[in-house]
C-alpha cells in the first residue's frame, strides 16, 4: 500500500479510523472525511502522532451534499494528483421503529446517506480511476444488507442497495482496472453499535451487548481492528481478482439466521 492515495469517508471514529490507521501503517498517503470537524481533526493528529511521516489530508463533508462529495474528490486530485483507493464508509443507523410507524424525515435522511452518500462517492471517484486504469473501491454495506434486521428498515433497505451498487459497479468497470467490493461487518463495537446497544436496552446497555454477543458462534463481537485488516486487503494490490462481492465479517453470525 506504499504511496497508495485512499480516501476514507466516515473517518473520524470506528470502522473508518480503524481502517485509516491500518493503511496509514501501510504507507498510503490519506484524505480523511468526515461531517464531525473536530473529531477529524482529532483522528488525523491521532494517526500522525504514531506515524509522523503520514501524509494526510482532512476534508470536512456531508456526503449526502454531492457538492461536498465533489469538494473531496477535487482535493485529493489537487493534493496527490491520483485516487488509487476509496472506502466508502460513512453511514448511519437511524431509529429502531417498526416499518409502519418509522420517523419518514429519519428514513430520508438514513437513504441519504448511506444511499446516496456512497453513490456520490462512486460517481466521481471511478471516472478518476478510469483515467488512471487502477482502482480499488470498497462500500461498507453490513449484515443487514444480506438479511432483514428487525425495526430497521430504512437501514437494512439502504445496505442491500449499497450491495447491489457493488455489484453493478464491478461489472461495469473492471475493464478499466477498478475491483469494487462491499463488507458485511455484523456487531463490531463501535461507537455506533454501542448506540443501539442502548437503544435495545437504555437501563443496561452492557447487559444487551453481553445477550448479543452470547448468539455469536465465537461467543464475541468484532473489534474494527478485524474490519480493518479486511479492508486493507481489498483496497490493495494484494487484492488481484475479486470483485462484486460483499463480504460477512460477524463471527459467522449470519450463517444462523433461519436454524433454530
Amino acid at each position: 500500500m506504499n504511496n497508495k492515495v485512499i480516501i476514507v469517508t466516515g473517518a473520524a471514529m470506528g470502522l473508518g479510523l480503524a481502517a485509516a490507521q491500518e493503511f496509514a501503517a501501510r504507507g498510503a498517503k490519506l484524505v480523511l472525511v468526515d461531517y464531525n470537524k473536530e473529531a477529524l481533526e482529532k483522528a488525523a493528529d491521532e494517526i500522525r502522532k504514531e506515524l509522523p511521516a503520514v501524509e494526510i489530508a482532512t476534508y470536512v463533508a456531508d456526503v449526502s451534499n454531492e457538492e461536498d462529495v465533489k469538494g473531496y474528490v477535487a482535493l485529493t486530485e489537487s493534493k496527490f494528483g491520483r485516487i488509487d483507493g476509496l472506502y466508502n464508509n460513512a453511514g448511519i443507523e437511524g431509529r429502531q421503529a417498526p416499518l409502519t410507524e418509522y420517523d419518514l424525515d429519519v428514513f430520508k435522511k438514513v437513504v441519504d446517506i448511506n444511499l446516496m452518500g456512497v453513490y456520490y462517492g462512486m460517481r466521481y471517484v471511478i471516472p478518476v480511476m478510469q483515467k488512471q486504469k487502477y482502482g480499488r473501491i470498497v462500500n461498507v454495506a453490513s449484515v443487514g444488507g444480506i438479511r432483514g434486521v428487525v425495526n430497521q428498515t430504512p437501514y437494512v433497505a439502504t445496505k442491500h442497495a449499497v450491495s447491489g451498487m457493488t455489484k453493478n459497479a464491478a461489472i461495469e468497470y473492471g475493464k478499466d482496472g477498478i475491483l469494487t467490493n462491499a463488507i458485511a461487518p455484523g456487531a463490531i463495537l463501535t461507537p455506533m453499535v454501542a448506540e443501539a446497544f442502548k437503544q435495545v436496552n437504555p437501563g443496561n446497555p452492557a447487559e444487551a451487548e453481553r445477550e448479543y454477543a452470547q448468539r455469536n458462534p465465537i461467543r464475541a463481537l468484532g473489534q474494527p481492528e478485524h474490519v480493518a485488516k479486511l479492508v486493507a486487503f481489498l483496497i490493495g494490490d494484494e487484492n488481484g481478482y475479486v470483485n462484486g462481492q460483499t463480504i460477512a465479517i460477524d463471527g459467522g453470525e449470519s450463517n444462523l439466521y433461519g436454524n433454530s
